[in-house]
Protein backbone atom coordinates (compact mmCIF):
# COMPACT_ATOMS: atom_id res chain seq x y z
CA UNK A 1 0.00 0.00 0.00
CA UNK A 2 1.46 3.35 -1.04
CA UNK A 3 0.70 6.39 1.06
CA UNK A 4 1.49 9.88 -0.11
CA UNK A 5 1.93 12.52 2.56
CA UNK A 6 0.73 15.95 1.65
CA UNK A 7 2.26 18.96 3.33
CA UNK A 8 0.92 22.45 3.55
CA UNK A 9 3.09 25.46 4.26
CA UNK A 10 2.11 27.87 6.99
CA UNK A 11 1.36 31.50 6.38
CA UNK A 12 3.49 34.21 7.98
CA UNK A 13 0.98 34.94 10.80
CA UNK A 14 0.74 31.21 11.57
CA UNK A 15 4.53 30.95 11.70
CA UNK A 16 4.73 33.95 14.05
CA UNK A 17 2.13 32.43 16.37
CA UNK A 18 3.87 29.04 16.41
CA UNK A 19 7.27 30.65 17.03
CA UNK A 20 5.90 32.85 19.80
CA UNK A 21 4.27 29.89 21.53
CA UNK A 22 7.48 27.84 21.29
CA UNK A 23 9.52 30.75 22.69
CA UNK A 24 7.06 31.27 25.54
CA UNK A 25 7.08 27.57 26.42
CA UNK A 26 10.88 27.37 26.37
CA UNK A 27 11.34 30.47 28.49
CA UNK A 28 8.69 29.27 30.93
CA UNK A 29 10.54 26.00 31.41
CA UNK A 30 13.92 27.67 31.92
CA UNK A 31 12.64 30.36 34.30
CA UNK A 32 10.38 27.87 36.12
CA UNK A 33 13.32 25.56 36.79
CA UNK A 34 15.50 28.53 37.71
CA UNK A 35 13.21 29.81 40.42
CA UNK A 36 12.00 26.44 41.69
CA UNK A 37 12.35 26.13 45.43
CA UNK A 38 12.26 22.32 45.41
CA UNK A 39 15.80 20.94 45.68
CA UNK A 40 15.06 17.98 43.38
CA UNK A 41 13.92 20.30 40.57
CA UNK A 42 16.88 22.58 41.19
CA UNK A 43 19.40 19.76 41.00
CA UNK A 44 17.69 18.18 38.00
CA UNK A 45 17.92 21.38 35.97
CA UNK A 46 21.22 22.61 37.38
CA UNK A 47 23.49 21.90 34.40
CA UNK A 48 20.93 23.11 31.86
CA UNK A 49 20.45 26.32 33.77
CA UNK A 50 24.15 27.08 33.91
CA UNK A 51 24.65 26.22 30.24
CA UNK A 52 22.11 28.91 29.31
CA UNK A 53 23.75 31.45 31.62
CA UNK A 54 20.89 31.54 34.13
CA UNK A 55 22.22 32.22 37.63
CA UNK A 56 20.89 29.97 40.34
CA UNK A 57 23.14 30.59 43.32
Amino acid sequence: MNTVAQTQSLSIPQRLIAGSLALFLGLSLIVGAGFASDLAVHNGAHDSRHSTGFPCH
